[in-house]
């Protein structure tokens, strides 16, 4: 509960040196929404990959210690700044991304949130301007993806890879996932055409002996699958749209890409995206309410932890043992 008007609970990354530095304060002062921003009263913060990334220091651009941490949120507006273009009244319910989301409130961008869809919570809406807008981007803007294409999505389990995986097949293309797996029945139940193990020794040989080179790689792991990736897709019309290293930076050449891997590598960043190029970015959001009336994209099912488990979830996601989408309710 709020001990009053004034302070909030929220969870304080005190340094970077991991999850395990994520504590739980009741007297973080409440934020007032600055110039083209809405206040939030969060119903539910997303977890993600990145937030694992900012408590280590090494989410390029992410906040400096300490810093209430998380950035996707859904919830309630109930203040509005100055200099906001044609508000949404209060009361309606939004999702966003913006700094401080594992808080009972949180400032958001005004010009960067969506409505949460009409019968839907705000638990079900998370994922919807991250792992769903970042899963339509890399096949659709970037991807170029085609009915008959075959498509390589590594981590098909998580919320990007799952969102993927379904749209993959909404497009009318062949999907061949990894995961690790203790995950590989999530993966199945979404329709993937083939589902391997991400650490098998011979991954490059068998999705070339299933596939002779696919058109798209959606790329999120990093070190582990990124020679892989490179090494299926097909010579100069194969896409490898690179949007996250969850297990390490891997490098790439001039040599590299001239003499051994004539793919062609895209990077993508959802926030990036949204500020560098908005009429895409935008697009994506016109596809995504299509998408929903269709049935498409259903309600998410996030598992939902009180946000005093925040730092547990972290370490889990950290490790590789969370499956699909988690979130946390900053009321209980």
């Amino acid at each position: 509960m709020e001990t009053n008007h004034q302070t909030m609970r929220a969870l304080l990354q005190r340094s970077h040196r991991g999850p395990k530095d994520l504590i739980l304060t009741s007297d973080r002062r409440r934020p007032t929404p600055g110039p083209g921003e809405y206040l939030i009263r969060v119903g539910a913060a997303g977890v993600n990959f990145a937030d694992v990334m900012q408590t280590r220091g090494t989410y390029g651009g992410g906040p400096q210690a300490p810093y209430v941490a998380g950035f996707e949120a859904a919830g309630e507006i109930v203040g509005v700044g100055p200099d906001v273009e044609a508000p949404l009244p209060l009361g309606t319910h939004v999702i966003g991304a913006g700094p401080g989301a594992f808080a009972q409130y949180m400032a958001l961008p005004a010009a960067e949130v969506l409505p949460v869809p009409s019968g839907w919570t705000d638990a079900e809406a998370l994922g919807m301007v991250l792992n769903w807008a970042t899963a339509l981007a890399a096949l659709r803007p970037l991807g170029e993806i085609k009915p008959g294409d075959t498509v390589l999505i590594h981590a098909a389990a998580g919320g990007v890879g799952q969102a993927a995986v379904r749209l993959a097949r909404h497009y009318g293309a062949r999907v061949i996932a990894t995961a690790s797996p203790a995950k590989h029945n999530v993966v199945r139940a979404l329709d993937a055409d083939e589902v391997l193990d991400t650490a098998r020794p011979d991954l490059a040989e068998e999705i070339t002996r299933l596939t002779g080179g696919v058109e798209l790689v959606l790329e999120s792991v990093g070190q582990a699958t990124f020679k892989t990736s490179l090494s299926v897709a097909k010579p100069f019309i194969g896409r490898v749209v690179v949007f996250g290293a969850a297990s390490g930076d891997a490098s790439l050449t001039t040599h590299d890409l001239v003499f051994t891997h004539h793919a062609q590598v895209k990077g993508l960043h959802i926030g990036a995206l949204a500020s560098a190029a908005p009429s895409i970015y935008r697009s994506l959001f016109t596809e995504i309410g299509a998408l929903i009336a269709h049935g498409v994209y259903p309600p998410g099912t996030p598992q939902v932890h009180p946000l005093g488990d925040g730092p547990a979830v972290l370490q889990e996601l950290e490790a590789g043992r969370t499956r699909g989408k988690h979130a946390l309710d900053p009321w209980r």
